[in-house]
């Protein structure tokens, strides 16, 4: 009877959805700078509405792209007709996704703890948010929950503040999420503040930060875009605001801030996953981050938290010019990341954004580096394109621990170097 249910429930939800049977996504090598330029006509074509989840930079980079079946034969005609080499990475997208769902189907019981919530699943924005109210409700003394916000559709914005007490005390900022798609990121933003309240009064160093510093942890940082991603599209990656004139939904939420906005790598088109919006912070969940970190002006380190690549990431991303303090965060870099590949060896790479993948203007970290938040990082979590942005709900909790021990590292660098 069960398994009726499930099936039945599986099927309703499928006729809601969008369909990806057939796609696939591409792994595409180019060797020289004439094939990236070939790679990035196809991004112009937007007929073949095909999605970049690792766009075209400099060659000998990866990079990877969905396409619909419907263009399959097209783009690897063109990539073969320009020698430019290929393989399949995932030979059928809407499998994967039939996967996912069935797991999350399987788990679906409401927690009436956070002992009970299950962290090697992907939840839901209420699933997230119910967890959210049981911490504070069963920590009252270290967790409170601040809106800090509502998003283009009216949701709340919520920021998780871990705190001993004291006033405007100096502060770390952690955001997961920002890329509605980016799944991984929301499930270890949980299963992130289950471990402080663990670790908190048992675990030396935790409590030492948190006797001195506050953590401010913001899981879903796009709600509409990551209700989206349940509700109709899984790959959905951006806000959900309107642009006059435009058929096209959303805003690259990572483009939009005030850090070199509108340059060279970020589109000016609505429809691009890149747009970077009408102007600087026009994102209302963007400003809702921007008017709190400002009015705080105590916030000592800046973590933004995405999906896929392995990377672990400093400014800048829109210039050339070498943050004035990069060799302190490349060496707190090579650190954080040692931490992390110690668990499982999963290897990482670091460096400034536009040295490590590409030229991407508006960036959150940017923009945290230039209100003069030393400590500005961007990670790239698990994997590296196997499975991409459908990371599979067995690697969030392995996930998640090794990049704790990354942020430990970082947070205890920070505790040292108050300024």
């Amino acid at each position: 009877m069960r398994a009726l249910l499930v099936l039945s429930t599986l099927l309703v939800a499928a006729v809601a959805k969008d369909d990806f049977v057939g796609h696939q996504v591409l792994r595409v090598f180019t060797v020289d700078e004439v094939q990236v330029q070939k790679v990035k006509e196809l991004e112009e074509l937007e007929h073949l509405q095909l999605d970049f989840w690792r766009g075209p930079t400099q060659p000998g980079m990866p990079i990877d792209i969905r396409v619909p079946f419907l263009s399959l034969q097209s783009v690897k005609v063109f990539l073969e007709s320009h020698g430019i080499k290929y393989f399949t990475m995932i030979e059928d997208v809407q499998s994967l996704l039939d996967e996912e769902e069935e797991q999350m189907f399987a788990f679906q019981a409401r927690a009436r703890s956070t002992d009970a919530f299950n962290y090697a699943t992907y939840h839901t924005l209420e699933e997230i948010y119910d967890f959210m109210d049981l911490l504070v409700a069963e920590n009252p003394n270290l967790v409170s929950k601040i809106q800090i916000g509502s998003s283009y559709e009216g949701r709340p914005i919520y920021v998780l503040k871990f705190s001993t007490g004291g006033t405007n005390r100096p502060a770390f900022w952690i955001d997961t999420g920002i890329h509605s798609r980016e799944w991984v990121t929301q499930a270890s933003g949980v299963w992130f503040a289950k471990k402080i309240v663990e670790d908190y009064g048992k675990e030396a160093g935790l409590t030492a930060f948190l006797d001195k510093l506050d953590i401010f942890l913001e899981i879903v940082t796009n709600p509409d875009g990551f209700a989206f991603t349940h509700s109709k599209n899984r790959l959905w990656r951006k806000t959900r605001s309107v642009t006059p004139g435009s058929s096209c939904v959303g805003v690259d939420p990572n483009r939009n801030w005030d850090a070199g906005f509108g340059l060279a790598g970020a589109s000016n088109s609505p429809c691009s996953e890149t747009y970077h919006g009408q102007y600087a912070n026009s994102e209302v969940e963007v400003k809702s981050i921007v008017d709190f970190v400002k009015a705080h002006g105590n916030i000592k380190a800046f973590v933004s938290i995405h999906s896929y690549s392995q990377l672990l990431l400093y400014p800048f991303g829109y210039k050339t010019d070498p943050a004035r303090d990069q060799s302190e965060l490349h060496q707190l870099a090579k650190a954080a990341v040692t931490a992390l590949s110690s668990l499982y060896g999963t290897k990482y790479k670091y460096g400034s954004i536009i040295s490590t993948i590409y030229r991407a203007s508006g960036g959150t970290i940017d923009w945290a580096y230039e209100q003069g938040i030393k400590y500005a990082f961007t990670f790239e979590l698990r994997d590296t394109g196997f499975y991409g942005f459908l990371l599979p709900a067995s690697q969030i909790v392995p996930t998640a621990t090794e990049t704790w021990l990354a942020l430990q590292v970082i947070m205890e660098h920070t505790q040292n170097n108050l300024y």
